[in-house]
């Protein structure tokens, strides 16, 4: 398991653990103030992407040292995991708020408000969460047409987030300083910070999924649709088997690759049970 599950979770997986939404974490001041800060304006990606760009052209020996130190921080305060669509579905059936918002990194990428991200809470209508959210509403949105955050269902949530996945994105869960989670998200490795920082720059700030996909050959067409919406570049094609495989190693765990599968012929694995990838997070 990953470390959060140790550190936050006694074992078991961390972002299933209803003490982790509990609304009493948002009496530390420091939690409030990051996430009233973070849901204001900035060069939160603009600034962070020209960073990351000059770290590229750094020494390896300086841009490990750095990258240790940022995933320390980020560890802190906001990290993230991945998350199948069971686990989101599990998530979803225990808390009893859950919000529709605007993706910080698409607002700054894209130029205009996309609303991939969920706010989820405990209490009913946000709780402290949704009230931070409301007070900063004037920040956070910025289209005249807005209608704020909108209100969803559980199972209005579940049929969007599979919806998400027929376009390839994958869904993560955050904190806003651990051990306090308030988000889950649907990210792309073209408009995503943490995705562009963990794949493309080597400074993970988010965990991989605690399981590992597997391509069963005997059930494999050779469609190749699983390698399109693969956002980590974890699956190949055999030319001469014409069957799609997946190396566990570069696999986060996603599952996203099973809702384009017609033959069902993806699974997922405990990571670790898989040897190769049971100790990569």
């Amino acid at each position: 398991m990953c470390e959060f599950c140790h550190k936050h979770g006694e074992g078991k997986k961390w972002y299933l653990q209803a003490k982790n939404y509990s609304d009493d974490l948002l009496s530390d001041q420091r939690r409030r103030k990051f996430i009233q800060d973070f849901v204001v304006p900035s060069d939160l990606t603009g600034g962070d992407f020209a960073r990351m760009e000059r770290l590229d052209k750094l020494p390896d020996f300086v841009r490990r040292v750095i990258s240790w130190n940022v995933s320390r921080k980020m560890k802190k305060v906001h990290y993230g995991q991945v998350l199948p669509i069971e686990d989101i579905e599990q998530v979803f059936g225990f808390v009893n708020s859950i919000v529709r918002v605007s993706c910080i990194c698409r607002k700054a990428t894209v130029g205009n408000e996309q609303r991939y991200c969920y706010g989820i809470s405990m209490v009913p209508d946000g709780g402290g969460f949704g009230k931070i959210l409301r007070e900063t509403e004037h920040s956070f949105y910025t289209a005249p047409d807005t209608g704020g955050m909108e209100a969803r269902t559980r199972e209005e949530a579940i049929a969007e987030f599979r919806a998400y996945e027929k376009e390839g994105l994958c869904h993560t869960v955050w904190t806003f300083v651990a051990p306090f989670i308030a988000g889950v998200c649907n990210c792309d490795s073209s408009d995503c910070l943490a995705m562009k920082s963990t794949l493309g720059y080597g400074v993970p700030i988010m965990f991989r999924a605690e399981y590992v996909a597997e391509a069963n050959p005997d059930l494999c067409s050779g469609c190749r649709s699983c390698m399109r919406v693969c956002q980590f570049g974890a699956i190949g094609y055999s030319a001469a088997r014409e069957k799609a495989s997946i190396d566990p190693r570069r696999c986060y765990g996603c599952g996203i690759c099973r809702s384009v599968c017609s033959k069902d012929a993806i699974s997922l694995r405990d990571r670790a049970s898989v040897a190769a990838a049971a100790s990569l997070w």
